[in-house]
C-alpha cells in the first residue's frame, strides 16, 4: 500500500512498539503532525515549552524505561534548539531518535527561511545521522535509525526529512528482519587471566559505571560482587546499580567521592571496571589513579579501552556473557577484613538537627523510600543527591553526567513521570539550574504530572561560587543570584502548590502534609550561600588528596 512519508515514519514507529512521542510543531513538520492527528488513538504526544527540554524529556523517558525516546522538531531554530539535548544524550549513551523537519529539496542550499544543516551540526554528538532526500529511502532509514540508537552502546540518532518527503507517497514494504548483532565475548585465555587476578587479589575493588545500567545487568553485578566479596564503588552514572544499603556498596568515587571510597580505590591491588569510562572527574590524575592496582576493563565499546588510563586488561564484548563466565571461573571469597579497613576511613559529622543538604535529602529519602525516580539538574545539589540519596535501582537516578547540563532535570523528570506513571518522581534542583528551564512548569501543569520539585535556594550559582572561593581567592564574579525571584508566586502562576522550608521541623511538617497529594508540588529550601560540597579533589590531583573543608 502507498503511504505518505509522514505515514511511513509513524508506521515504522508503531511496528517498533513506540507509542510515546515528544515534539514541537512548526512549518516544516506540519505534514507530520497532520498525519499524527489521525493516529492519536495509538500515539501519546507531549509538547514541551521549548525543544531543548523536549529532548531532555525524551532522554528521561528513555533512561527510566529502557525504551527509545523520540522527539520531533521543525527546521531551523527548532532543530538547533535540540542540539544541547542531543549532546547530553550522546555523552551519557541514551537511546534517542530525533526527527527534524527540513525545507523542501528545491530550497536546500539556498539559505532558505529556517534552513540549517542540522546533520552537519550534530555530526559529533550522534551515533549516526541521516538526511533522507528521497521518499524511497525513508522507510529503511527510519528502521535503521531505531536499530542504531538501541544496539550496542546506545545513543542519539538524527533523521532530517525535507518537507516534500513528508508529503510524497511511496509503497510501504512493512516489517523487516532486524539484523543480528554479533555477540562478542573474550576468549577463554583472557577470561582465565582475569579470573586468576580476581581470585588472588587481596584488596580488590569493582568500579561500576553507567554501562551496567544501560545493559540492564544490575543483578549480575550484585551477584558477582557478593560471590567474590569485592566492594563496589560507582561512577556517578552507575549509582543504583548496586543498592546503597548493600554492605558492599561504597557510593561514588571521584572528585566528590567519600573519603572511604577514594581511599579504597587508591589502595586497591586490583580494579575491575565494569561499563565505566574512567572520566576525568573520576580518576583525577591519570598516572596516580589506583596506582598499586592491576586494572581489568569490561566494556562493549573498544574506543573506551585505555582512552583515559593505562595498561588495562580488556574484556571487550557483551557484559552479561562476560559476567556469567567470570561468575563460573571465580572463587567465593570472604573479604570482610578489607571492607572493614575501607569503612574505618569514613568521616564522622555532627550535624544533627541542622538545616543542611544532607539532612534535607535524608528526610526526603525517608518519605520517598521506594518506587521513586530522582532527577537532578547540575551543580552542588546534584553532588549532594549522589552522596546522600539511597538509590536501590539504577533507573531511579537521572542526571547529566558527561555534559553537565544545567536545566536538564525538569525535562528529564517530566519524561520519567510520563514513562512511569505508577512511580513517584522527584526533581532535585538549585536556583541557578531551575531558572534556566523553569518555563516547563507549564508542561507539568498542562499534563497534570504529580512531580515533586525540591529546590535548594542559596541565591547563587553554588558550585561555581564554591570554586571561586577555593581556587580564585573568593573573587565572586557573576555567581550571586540576588534577583529576588519569588518562587512561591512563580509556582502559583502555573497553578502549582508551593511551600518554603527553613528548618527541619518545617520540612517534616510539609512532607507529612504533601506525602499523599497526587499533584505537582514545589518545595523551596533556603540554605546558606557558603554551604559547600565536600569532600572535593582539586582538579588534576590524585584521589587521596581530597579536601574535607575549605
Amino acid at each position: 500500500m502507498k503511504l505518505s512519508g509522514s505515514q511511513i515514519i509513524l508506521q515504522v514507529l508503531k511496528e517498533k512498539g513506540i507509542d510515546t512521542l515528544f515534539g514541537y510543531p512548526g512549518g516544516a513538520v506540519i505534514p507530520f503532525f497532520d498525519a499524527l492527528y489521525d493516529e492519536l488513538d495509538y500515539f501519546k504526544v507531549y509538547r514541551p515549552a521549548h525543544e531543548q527540554n523536549g529532548v531532555h524529556a525524551a532522554d528521561g523517558y528513555a533512561r527510566s524505561t529502557g525504551k527509545l525516546g523520540v522527539f520531533i522538531a521543525t527546521s531551523g531554530p527548532g532543530a538547533t534548539n535540540t542540539i544541547t539535548g542531543i549532546a547530553n544524550a550522546y555523552m551519557d549513551s541514551v537511546p534517542l531518535l530525533v526527527i527534524c523537519g527540513q525545507v523542501a529539496n528545491t530550497l536546500i542550499g539556498k539559505d532558505s527561511f529556517q534552513e540549517v544543516d542540522i546533520t552537519g551540526m550534530t555530526l559529533s554528538v550522534t551515533k549516526h545521522s541521516y538526511m533522507v532526500r528521497n521518499i524511497e529511502d525513508l522507510e529503511d532509514a527510519v528502521n535503521e535509525a531505531v536499530e542504531v540508537a538501541m544496539e550496542g552502546r546506545p545513543g542519539p540518532v538524527l533523521v532530517d526529512v525535507p518537507k516534500d518527503v513528508f508529503l510524497a507517497s511511496y509503497e510501504y514494504k512493512g516489517k523487516r528482519e532486524t539484523h543480528e548483532v554479533k555477540n562478542i565475548v573474550p576468549d577463554d585465555y583472557r577470561l582465565n587471566m582475569a579470573a586468576e587476578l580476581i581470585n588472588n587479589a587481596k584488596r580488590p575493588v569493582i568500579y561500576a559505571g553507567g554501562g551496567v545500567r544501560i545493559s540492564k545487568n544490575d543483578s549480575l553485578l550484585v551477584e558477582f560482587a557478593e560471590k567474590t566479596g569485592i566492594p563496589v564503588c560507582n561512577s556517578f552514572m552507575g549509582l543504583g546499580t548496586i543498592p546503597r544499603n548493600n554492605k558492599l556498596s561504597l557510593g561514588f568515587v571521584g572528585m566528590h567521592g567519600s573519603m572511604e571510597t577514594n581511599t579504597a580505590v587508591t589502595n586497591c591491588d586490583l580494579l575491575i571496571a565494569i561499563g565505566a569510562r574512567f572520566s576525568d572527574r573520576v580518576i583525577g590524575s591519570p598516572d596516580k589513579f589506583a596506582p598499586k592496582a592491576k586494572k581489568i576493563h569490561i566494556d562493549i565499546d573498544s574506543t573506551e579501552i585505555d582512552k583515559n588510563t593505562y595498561d588495562t586488561i580488556p574484556l571487550l564484548g557483551n557484559m552479561k556473557e562476560i559476567l556469567i563466565k567470570l561468575l563460573d571461573k571465580t572463587e567465593k571469597k570472604d573479604r570482610s577484613a578489607w571492607l572493614e579497613e575501607i569503612m574505618s576511613k569514613k568521616l564522622k559529622k555532627d550535624i544533627e538537627g541542622q538545616f543542611v543538604p544532607e539532612n534535607i535529602l535524608k528526610e526526603m529519602n525517608k518519605h520517598y523510600k521506594k518506587n521513586t525516580i530522582v532527577a537532578t539538574d547540575v551543580g552542588q545539589h546534584q553532588m549532594w543527591t549522589g552522596q546522600f540519596w539511597q538509590f536501590n535501582k539504577s533507573n531511579e537516578f537521572l542526571t547529566s553526567g558527561g555534559l553537565g547540563t544545567m536545566g536538564y532535570g525538569i525535562g528529564a523528570a517530566i519524561g520519567a513521570q510520563i514513562g512511569n506513571p505508577n512511580k513517584k518522581t522527584i526533581l532535585v534542583t538549585g536556583d541557578g539550574s531551575f531558572r534556566m528551564n523553569c518555563q516547563e512548569m507549564v508542561t507539568i501543569a498542562k499534563y497534570k504530572l504529580p512531580l515533586k520539585i525540591l529546590m535548594f535556594n542559596n541565591n547563587s550559582l553554588g558550585m561555581v561560587r564554591q570554586w571561586q572561593r577555593m581556587f580564585s581567592n573568593a573573587r565572586y564574579s557573576e555567581t550571586d543570584n540576588y534577583d529576588d525571584v519569588d518562587y512561591q508566586m512563580l509556582s502559583a502562576a502555573y497553578g502549582i502548590r508551593a511551600y518554603k522550608a527553613s528548618s527541619m521541623d518545617e520540612l517534616e511538617k510539609i512532607l507529612n502534609e504533601t506525602d499523599n497529594l497526587n499533584e505537582p508540588i514545589f518545595l523551596e529550601c533556603k540554605i546558606d550561600q557558603d554551604c559547600s560540597v565536600y569532600p572535593i579533589v582539586p582538579p588534576g590531583r590524585p584521589l587521596d588528596e581530597l579536601l574535607i573543608t575549605g
